[in-house]
């Protein structure tokens, strides 16, 4: 038995902090060690082409993106977020383990492709029930004025890339070296940790996360039944890429006016809240469309055109969350020593500042590739280089986002708005894919040329991007009204800490 006080804390956050953080460690390790192979897989098993390689792979993780949407929705009505993350880990784990089995001949025409498609199937539906709910279950173990949440969120995100790291560079070594299976078994032994570590660490949860009212056993597992049924229609969806193009365009028209439905019946500075969430929501297709080249066309390019010494193009996977465990407290520190001193940047800034730097690591990397001239091998100096302006442009707006929207959205619409926020990551993830594409040419075959002249044509875009960003930073700053913020009153609150009133204490501006 664990003896648990009143307030159990462990280096000044909550325990339940921790098991969250091994439970999405774990996840994370069997997601990214999965998707550092994933292009590989596609082009040099199913063979597919360059681009439509890079096409499927931006379809895939789009669909990761935007499950969240109904996994929070089924959340917030009904499940609560605990029971919504366990039922999506189960699904995750039958995927990643589904993964393992490559089949006889490889080919479009191997028959083992259908339980390819299938594998990817479980892992997106059951990445929607776990994604956002995870997330929404750090908010709610800390008060709203709470000046750790940052802090909490940032030590989040770095289980999130502990397990990154260590599942890229163990599942990629041992699918490039070994077979495909080891590697993607590797994934699903990941997830089964994960699932183990949420099941037992549920009483460090104090009870955050549970359905707001009792729910009947059959409507529980009809909701069970809803998921298992969604694995059926996004194996058909995932094997046709343009349908998942239109579904982004349609379903996005309605999250966002059902989101704005929404906020017309708020109270005015709610509503006013509401539009700063989607002005930074808006900012993610930019950010994420350049970044998740990373396991696309840049895995491709490191894999043909980089000067690698003989290492696994997969493992480069790993510089970006190795650079997040060693970054991320420096960042984390940062925040809270210029929120100290009324310098720290806004929400809005911080994304002006994110979109800045990922677009500049794309300029950097070309100018480094061209100055040892198209047909030589680029330095693996500029891989590392692209990856750390990618990473301080990613801790300056994927932390920061999850803990605005936790923060800024009603509580009756948390899981939604972070289903939302991983729906435009969707759209990025789309987004990326379609640039990945355009590196193939027409013939769909990547060129060293073609690809750096992609990358020069979206780096300066951003950078025009980020300039007006951060011009109207201001402006959605102050629609955010932090000083009448409060916090929620929830029963059991008192096990967390008393919460502030409102304005005795401003909240720092990491969580902006």
């Amino acid at each position: 038995m664990i003896a648990m006080s009143p307030k159990p804390e462990f280096a000044g956050h909550p325990k339940g902090l921790y098991v969250l953080f091994f439970a999405e460690m774990w996840e994370r390790f069997s997601y990214y060690g999965m998707r550092a192979l994933l292009i590989f897989y596609l082009t040099q098993h199913w063979l597919f082409s360059d681009s439509r390689s890079n096409l499927i792979y931006g379809a895939y993780t789009s669909l990761v993106y935007i499950t969240p949407v109904l996994g929070g929705y089924l959340a917030d009505r009904w499940l609560g977020q605990r029971k919504a993350v366990l039922f999506g880990a189960i699904l995750l784990t039958f995927g990643h383990f589904l993964m393992a089995f490559e089949g006889t001949t490889g080919g479009q025409n191997d028959p083992a492709i259908n339980v390819f498609w299938l594998a990817l199937a479980f892992i997106i539906v059951g990445s929607g029930f776990l994604k956002a709910n995870i997330s929404v279950i750090v908010g709610q173990l800390y008060p709203r004025t709470d000046v750790r949440r940052d802090g909490a969120y940032t030590i989040f995100y770095m289980g999130i890339n502990v397990g990154a790291a260590i599942g890229t560079i163990l599942a990629g070594w041992l699918g490039q070296t070994y077979g495909w299976r080891y590697g993607f078994g590797a994934a699903g032994v990941g997830m089964l940790l994960g699932l183990f570590v949420f099941i037992i660490g549920r009483p460090l949860l104090l009870g955050k996360g549970e359905a707001r009212q009792a729910l009947a056993k059959s409507t529980e597992w009809t909701l069970y039944g809803v998921g298992v049924a969604a694995v059926a229609v996004i194996w058909a969806l995932v094997q046709y890429q343009g349908v998942i193009q239109n579904l982004l365009i349609v379903s996005g028209v309605g999250l966002l006016l059902y989101v704005l439905y929404e906020s017309f019946k708020l109270e005015p500075h709610a509503r006013d809240r509401m539009f700063a969430i989607l002005f930074l929501i808006a900012l993610n297709p930019v950010f994420w469309g350049l970044f998740e080249q990373a396991g696309g066309s840049l895995n491709l390019y490191t894999d043909r055109y980089v000067d690698r010494a003989g290492v696994p193009a997969s493992l480069f996977q790993s510089i970006n969350p190795i650079y997040i465990v060693l970054l991320g407290p420096i960042f984390a520190g940062l925040w809270v020593w210029l929120g100290r001193r009324g310098l720290e940047p806004s929400a809005p800034a911080k994304f002006g500042l994110a979109l800045a730097q990922v677009g500049l690591s794309f300029l950097v990397f070309v100018w480094g590739a061209q100055a040892m001239g198209v047909g030589a091998m680029t330095p693996v100096f500029f891989v590392f280089l692209i990856y750390f302006l990618q990473t301080t442009g990613e801790l300056c707006l994927s932390p920061v986002g999850l803990s605005a929207m936790n923060r800024l959205a009603p509580s009756f619409l948390a899981s939604l708005i972070m289903g939302a926020w991983f729906y435009m990551t969707a759209v990025g993830n789309f987004v990326a894919g379609k640039i990945g594409e355009a590196t193939g040419g027409h013939d769909g075959a990547m060129t060293q040329e073609g690809t750096l002249h992609v990358y020069n044509t979206i780096g300066w875009i951003t950078m025009a991007i980020a300039a007006v960003v951060l011009a109207v930073s201001p402006l959605i700053r102050r629609l955010m009204h932090l000083d009448t913020l409060k916090d929620d009153q929830i029963p059991g609150q008192e096990e967390i800490g008393e919460p502030q009133a409102a304005g005795t204490h401003p909240a720092p501006e990491g969580a902006r």
